[in-house]
This record gives C-alpha cells, sequence and structure tokens, in this order.
C-alpha cells in the first residue's frame, strides 16, 4: 500500500513546502483541493514539483464537468514535465455544495456525468497529440497545429483516478476507462455514503472482470489515522490493504496548519 497525504492549505509557496516535508517525512504522494475559484492548485503543484524528487503530486479532487478539458490537459502535462512524470489526476463530477451555481456552473448529475465523460475523451485524445478531432454532444474540437504541448512523461498517459459510485453501472463504466477508482456508495434514494471494505471487494472484483486496459489499477481510501500510535494506524488500514484499496490518503480537511504538519511528520502508517 502507498501512503498520501491531502494538503487543505492554499499557495504555491505553502504547498511547496509542505510537499518537501512530507517527502523527507516518507509519504508516496501529496494531494491539494482544486476548487472552482480559489489558489490554482496547477500552480501550487508545479511549485511542489520544483521542491521535490520522488513523492507523486496531485489533485484530490479535480471537478472535470466545471473544467475545460483542454485547458486541464495543458496544465496536467506541464507539471508532469516539470516533476519528471510524478503527476496524478483524481476526477469526479465536482460537488454542488461548493460554491458552483455563484458561477451559473451546471449543477444536474446527468448533465455533469456527461461532460465528465467527454472530458476524458478530450484529456486521452489530446494527451495523445495532434491531429485530435472530437464531435461530442457538449464539445466540438478541431485538429490544431499551433504550438501542441508534448504528450506526457508518463506513458501511456498521465494517471487518471475517478470517483465510482457502487453499484451504479454508469458510474462504474466510467471507472473502467480509467486507472484507479476512488470508490462511493450510492444509496437506493441516491444519497452518497461511504463504501465498506465489503463494498471495496464487489467493486474489485467487478473491475478485474470487466476491464479491458492493461495500465496497473489503484483503488484509494481517504481516511484519517494517530501519528503517535503505530499499531492503531496499521489496523486502521489493514483491512483496506487486505480488501484491494492500493492507497491511503491520509485526509483532514479542518485540523489546523500546526497539526497537519505535526501529523505529517509523524509519518505514514506502516503495515
Amino acid at each position: 500500500m502507498k501512503y498520501g497525504f491531502v494538503f487543505p492549505g492554499s499557495g504555491a509557496q505553502a504547498t511547496a513546502d509542505f510537499a518537501r516535508e512530507a517527502e523527507k517525512a516518507g509519504w508516496d504522494g501529496l494531494f491539494v483541493a482544486e476548487l472552482v475559484w480559489g489558489m490554482d492548485a496547477w500552480v501550487s503543484l508545479a511549485a511542489a514539483a520544483m521542491r521535490t524528487q520522488r513523492i507523486r503530486l496531485g489533485t484530490m479532487l479535480t471537478p472535470l464537468a466545471w473544467t475545460r478539458p483542454w485547458k486541464l490537459a495543458g496544465e496536467t502535462v506541464a507539471v508532469d514535465h516539470l516533476s519528471n512524470g510524478r503527476v496524478i489526476l483524481a476526477v469526479g463530477l465536482g460537488a454542488n455544495d461548493t460554491g458552483v451555481e455563484n458561477f451559473g456552473l451546471p449543477t444536474d448529475r446527468k448533465l455533469k456525468a456527461e461532460l465528465v465523460d467527454e472530458g476524458l475523451d478530450i484529456l486521452n485524445g489530446l494527451w495523445g497529440g495532434q491531429p485530435f478531432s472530437y464531435d461530442g454532444k457538449h464539445y466540438k474540437l478541431k485538429p490544431t497545429q499551433f504550438q501542441p504541448p508534448p504528450p506526457p512523461v508518463q506513458k501511456p498517459r498521465i494517471p487518471i483516478w475517478v470517483v465510482g459510485a457502487w453499484p451504479r453501472m454508469k458510474s462504474m463504466r466510467r471507472v473502467l476507462r480509467c486507472d484507479g477508482l476512488l470508490p462511493m456508495k450510492m444509496k437506493a434514494n441516491g444519497k452518497y455514503d461511504t463504501a465498506t471494505p465489503d463494498d471495496i471487494r464487489e467493486m474489485k472484483a467487478f473491475v478485474e472482470s470487466n476491464r479491458t486496459l492493461t495500465t496497473p489499477f489503484d483503488i484509494i481510501i481517504e481516511g484519517e489515522t494517530p501519528g503517535n500510535a503505530p499499531r492503531k494506524a496499521a489496523a486502521t488500514v489493514r483491512g483496506w490493504a487486505e480488501a484491494g484499496v492500493t492507497w491511503w490518503i491520509e485526509s483532514s480537511w479542518s485540523k489546523s496548519e500546526k497539526a497537519l504538519i505535526k501529523r505529517l511528520q509523524q509519518g505514514p502508517p506502516s503495515l
């Protein structure tokens, strides 16, 4: 299992400092939020790339339905090159309670799902290089030779993690196109719930039976572990690892920066 840490702070300098400390403490990944309006996540990750050598860098997560996919394609490639291939892109539909209505962005789940699916098509197409054209319901692109960026360092592409709602098959079929699962459970009333280890086993079996891509596949869980109680921390993550989780993301959006740094420096759990 690999271990990542979410930095909920803002600003490129703070993110770079935090990423450097995360790498020194033995964490495998550093992840930041990408907001509709706020300090730019990819500028912050670029700064982190300049201060680190090993740690993976990514978002947790990018609301692809509200993001221009061609801009995101360029941003991810830029940081992928700057970091020598250490970028991970995590995407989802986006939570409606983050102020998006103030910007006139879509909140309908079906529409957002369509935009995410087309956005994934465009990301993969543009990463593959020109000429690339696309004729979708919401996006239409023509090939261009005006200063196209190089392809990503990572082959065959930058790894994409995506939210998958179990047992919604439309959502899970989207997972099959990607390289990692951010698992959620959807109740009969349409509300989201936290997945359990048993849910992970079912989702993992579904992916293994239906995914045709040959690239590595990750399953990611967010949570909190105590840095001063190694046995308790190990017990917290062990059940997830046994169910098939490959990344544990230490995630606390409410702790003070001082508390976050303390937990960061205590290092990841150890099984």
